[in-house]
């Protein structure tokens, strides 16, 4: 009989998610080796289609169990609509959590923030089970970096909680060599649980360098409009962690340069703060587009001449931004508004992919941008492929999947 490995993740496929994505490509690769069970929230548009009343919904991918709840929405900007919907999964989670028998491993992300943990806690304890802790991003630091907490005896609470949950887990997870020294810093440089850096990654078999000649490019192109433009784009999520409503100023500043376009593709809290502030500058050089579909972002992605990677200052450490695969393996240049030293900083400065400004250095990100848009084409591509070497060498996808799989089934 496989063990039973239960993994509660709040997002699951078919959501858009990054870490939805990621998990899901995980419990399919490693379905053979274990009797999986998922615990997640149902995506909206699940929600809506005959399910409206009901609170779980039993749903199946090959071989995976999945168990959805239903969830009240929840506006990001606003923290008592974050909280209803945080208190609602954290409940319903560790219901269906507790009524698993014989789970041999636990599997917790840091999402919703703290509350992964504390789930990962109350199942080890109650269940008996391995709690295995992947931190995809470390809050409350996260919410101190961006000031959206800023009362500081809930934050050093909030610390202290997910501290003791990292000490009470078996193995941490993280995916980044930056976040292990935060990691470090948890415990004070004391004896820490035992913890494995584990790269995200995108599908560098399904996402491959394209032209803008490309017949589904060029159409991703001509349908909106953006012939003989030189695109900037940024795809993924336009949340709090990023700056994007500061950074989006900088189109202005390159508003007079007919040929620079800039793309935001995505949604999240920041979203309708950015359109306003286009709107109100009756600027036509910005766009904005909703999530593609996965079947098209190898198309989308193809389609900018630079990708923006961007964090807020004081992430270094405590998140890093996925979108940096998928921009490599579709081999195109980066600007990186990134610390020095955070991971996907050294990723562009280790592969020669592109340059990196440090965060709130407006006027330098609008100085580099103008760089790369006078670089000649063919120097331009060669640093987008330069990426693309180098996430084949140490960041494929098979790389890191067998490495979870490795730790799973040693624990």
């Amino acid at each position: 009989m496989k063990p039973k490995i239960v993994f509660v993740i709040n997002y699951f496929y078919p959501d858009y998610a990054s870490t939805g994505q990621l998990l899901t490509e995980l419990c399919l690769h490693i379905q053979k080796d274990f009797h999986i069970i998922v615990i997640a929230a149902q995506p909206e548009d699940i929600a809506t289609e005959g399910h409206s009343k009901t609170r779980f919904l039993a749903d199946k991918l090959e071989n995976i169990d999945i168990l959805r709840i239903r969830l009240p929405k929840q506006n990001k900007r606003n923290k008592w609509s974050r909280l209803r919907y945080m208190a609602a999964y954290f409940f319903y989670a560790n219901f269906l959590l507790l009524k698993q028998k014989n789970i041999r491993i636990l599997y917790t992300v840091s999402t919703p923030p703290i509350l992964g943990g504390v789930i990962g806690s109350i199942g080890k304890f109650f269940k008996h089970a391995k709690h295995i802790y992947n931190i995809q991003d470390f809050n409350p630091e996260q919410a101190e970096a961006v000031s959206f907490m800023r009362n500081k005896f809930l934050y050093r609470a909030a610390k202290w909680l997910d501290t003791m949950n990292c000490k009470y887990a078996d193995h941490i997870i993280t995916v980044g060599h930056d976040m292990q020294e935060t990691l470090n810093k948890r415990f004070a440089n004391k004896e820490i649980t035992r913890s494995t850096v584990i790269n995200n990654w995108t599908d560098e078999q399904e996402i491959l360098p394209l032209t803008k000649d490309h017949p589904k490019v060029h159409e991703f192109i001509k349908n909106n409009g953006w012939e003989n433009k030189f695109i900037v784009m940024y795809s993924g999520n336009l949340g709090l962690y990023y700056d994007l409503e500061n950074l989006i100023k900088i189109t202005k500043d390159l508003s007079s340069i007919d040929e620079i376009i800039f793309v935001f593709i995505g949604d999240g809290a920041v979203k309708s703060e950015m359109e306003t502030y286009v709107k109100n500058n009756k600027q036509g050089n910005v766009f904005f587009l909703p999530f593609q579909p996965k079947s098209e972002i190898k198309y989308t992605l193809n389609a900018a001449d630079i990708h923006l990677v961007v964090n807020q200052k004081g992430i270094k450490g405590v998140s890093v931004p996925s979108k940096i695969y998928g921009v490599m393996a579709a081999g195109k240049p980066v600007l990186g508004v990134l610390e020095k030293g955070s991971e996907a900083c050294l990723l562009i400065e280790n592969s020669g992919c592109g340059v990196v400004v440090e965060p709130q250095n407006y006027s330098d990100v609008t100085k580099e941008l103008m760089n790369m848009y006078t670089l000649d084409s063919d120097v331009l591509k060669d640093k987008g492929i330069r990426g693309r070497k180098y996430l084949e060498q140490h960041l494929r996808k098979d790389q890191s999947l067998d490495k979870y799989r490795n730790l799973l089934l040693s624990i």
